[in-house]
């Protein structure tokens, strides 16, 4: 049988498929990285749900992560977590399901504690044993609303600055003495990462993508929010006294100052004239006109409201919260939180506790 050998342009077409092949076989590693190198790794962010927790903080730290997802591709994944697993209920009624347990959820880089009202009915020692384990590893442990107490709890926090929802400041400062609590949005530290909540955790998203992938991508997800301005770390939660109040008297909102200074030691009203220069008619003349009430009155309804915060937020006994919002007896604080909350301080402990437990889900069944 004849043998058909191949010509010289045969030889030559094989010897360059040959040599491509060889080329193609040493450029695919180099192919190979180059593909790993331009492939983002999404940053993982894990948020671990209590029971209670605020539905408006929880989607303003997510809503950003997706928007930048939208604008560049797997920059971001988050997992949620819950304490058995299970479905979880927000403050508002409705319930999230989770992916995973904390304790289930493996190796974690940055992790969210969110809670609401009353946050340590849900601390104990497998979460802060696992807390503790997470910044063992390296991860960055943050928090928003109310979260900062579980961090606290576990002595997760170093010494601060933290920053938590305005209402639960006075609490966290009676439990936490040694820890310093700004009035900011949020803190970002290098372990660690507090959030006032509601709004602010957009704002805190917004500053920690700028971080990582730069500003123009932040103002590229802000402005997909509509809105005016990104608010800097530095911003304070609650609006000024002058706008809270509808107020442009200086006086007035130098006395409303000193009274908000001086919850636990109240000063007398001629105390308050003398600081501010003024007579104490002219301190009474000064609240009727811009407040319709009167100094004392005025004062009185600042601390009760501070006291009901203590009381809903903390374990602190009924004396113990009339004493740090300056009042001498408990009967006197007793006197004066009925007449302003038509109900007693140990009554209205309750009807908030009962609330709270209202909002905790019922057990699945087996």
């Amino acid at each position: 049988m004849e043998t058909l050998t191949p010509g010289p342009r045969t030889a030559r077409t094989s010897s360059r498929a040959q040599g491509a092949v060889r080329k193609a076989r040493r450029l695919a590693p180099a192919a190979a990285i180059a593909q790993a190198v331009v492939q983002p790794v999404p940053r993982a962010i894990h948020f671990l749900l209590l029971s209670g927790f605020s539905m408006m903080g929880f989607v303003s730290a997510i809503e950003p992560l997706r928007v930048a997802n939208r604008f560049r591709e797997q920059s971001y994944r988050w997992h949620i977590l819950s304490c058995d697993g299970g479905p979880v209920t927000a403050s508002n009624g409705m319930s999230l399901n989770a992916e995973d347990a904390f304790a289930d959820a493996g190796t974690v880089e940055t992790v969210f504690v969110v809670a609401g009202f009353n946050p340590l009915d849900h601390y104990g020692p497998a979460l802060a044993a696992w807390l503790r384990g997470a910044r063992q590893q390296g991860a960055t442990l943050g928090a928003l609303d109310t979260g900062a107490f579980l961090l606290a709890e576990a002595h997760l926090l170093d010494a601060g600055p933290v920053t938590l929802h305005w209402e639960a400041q006075a609490a966290f400062a009676e439990r936490y003495p040694a820890l310093a609590v700004t009035q900011e949005l949020f803190e970002i530290g290098p372990r660690c990462i507090t959030c006032a909540g509601g709004t602010a955790a957009i704002d805190m998203m917004l500053a920690l993508i700028g971080q990582k992938h730069g500003r123009e991508l932040a103002a590229a997800v802000s402005e997909q929010f509509v809105l005016g301005r990104i608010r800097s770390q530095s911003d304070h939660q609650r609006l000024e006294i002058a706008v809270r109040h509808g107020l442009h008297n200086r006086k007035t909102i130098q006395i409303i100052k000193l009274m908000q200074e001086h919850i636990e030691d109240p000063l007398s009203a001629d105390d308050l004239a003398g600081m501010i220069s003024v007579t104490r008619r002219q301190l009474e003349r000064l609240f009727a006109t811009h407040l319709h009430d009167t100094p004392a009155h005025f004062y009185i309804g600042m601390r009760l409201e501070r006291a009901r915060a203590l009381l809903q937020q903390t374990d602190m006994g009924v004396l113990a919260v009339g004493v740090a919002c300056g009042f001498g007896s408990s009967s006197h604080f007793s006197r004066a939180y009925r007449t302003r909350f038509d109900t007693s301080p140990k009554n209205d402990r309750l009807q908030a506790s009962l609330r709270v437990s209202r909002a905790q889900p019922q057990p699945r069944n087996p």
